[in-house]
């Protein structure tokens, strides 16, 4: 049973009052290195503790930044350690996440966190989550959601500067450019929510009973609200995700630059994509096979991202 999570805020800054770190506790796993604790770092970097699940959108909008970070102050004294806490079953298998990060290209170590442990011992209900520990093993910074990526950035210069002269170092290819100056998070861009189709937490489902589970028949409306999920056909709806009984359609209308959906298929399977009633082509993405008739099959690793790159509709 999930923890009830509030995804969908941008982002919350929480007052840190310095207190000692919080080890990691039982890990089921890791990616990117053999093992890590925090102990280990302590007096030696300066860490940031990551709290993700790689099919969550609000964390992969954060994967650029914690990669930029890793590549430009790995070698200043920061280590990145990123606790992958599953939000579905597929999420635990330890080869779905090291597919899942070799394709967003993180490098940093990853501790699998099957079973919440860490999660728990950090008292955390979050989907992204960022720590910052100084060099003395204190936490000093607490960020839950995205954005404020200036402001955490920062903190990392601070903390790493402390580090420098705590060790009697100085820092090497110092600059005053920010990662974030070269990217745009969109924060002031109002966007799609993450949208879920299990009982549990289907809060915008439009033609149906949310919170409801078991087969059901849905029939679409002749118009549609944007950010409003609408199912057409017949759907047995679990607690955790929605499966079809037969031929069915997904209808969304969303405001983004991309849009992703989380799906697998225990046999072959074809989900044609359509953009404004068309076909989609030029704006397909990486996932979806460019064949007579675009479309997204059971491709990359199970339960992987299946994203068609489009624009706002």
């Amino acid at each position: 049973m999930f923890p009830v999570i509030d995804k969908e805020f941008s982002q919350l800054g929480v007052k840190s009052n310095g207190k000692p770190y919080v080890e990691i506790v039982n890990p089921s796993g890791f990616v990117n290195t053999d093992g890590i604790t925090i102990k280990e770092l302590i007096g030696k970097k300066v860490i940031l503790v990551d709290f993700l699940t790689y099919s969550c959108i609000n964390c992969q909008r954060t994967f650029p930044y914690l990669n930029a970070w890793y590549a430009k102050y790995k070698d200043q004294g920061l280590e990145i350690i990123g606790i992958h806490t599953p939000e579905f079953a597929f999420e635990k298998d330890i080869n779905n996440v090291r597919e899942a990060m070799k394709g967003y290209g993180i490098m940093h170590p990853i501790v699998l966190d099957n079973n919440y442990a860490t999660w728990g011992a950090y008292n955390n209900n979050y989907w992204p989550r960022k720590y910052l520990i100084d060099i003395n093993g204190n936490i000093v910074y607490d960020h839950i959601g995205e954005g404020a990526y200036e402001e955490t950035e920062m903190k990392i210069r601070e903390l790493l500067e402390e580090r420098a002269k705590l060790l009697g170092t100085t820092l090497e290819n110092r600059d005053n450019l920010l990662v974030v100056d070269s990217k745009s998070n969109g924060a002031n861009n109002p966007r799609s929510p993450e949208t879920y189709f299990g009982s549990e937490r289907n809060e915008y489902l439009k033609n149906g009973v949310s919170g409801k589970s078991g087969e059901q028949s849905f029939i679409v409306p002749t118009s549609y609200t944007k950010n409003a999920l609408y199912l057409d056909g017949a759907w047995n709806i679990k607690n955790e995700f929605a499966e079809t009984v037969s031929e069915s359609k997904i209808i969304y209308r969303y405001n983004a630059k991309e849009v992703y959906i989380v799906a697998e298929s225990d046999v072959s399977s074809v989900v044609k994509v359509f953009q404004d009633g068309k076909l989609v082509f030029d704006s397909a993405g990486v996932d979806v096979e460019q064949t007579r008739s675009p479309r997204c099959a059971a491709a990359g690793f199970p339960g992987a991202v299946l994203a068609a790159s489009t624009v706002a509709g």
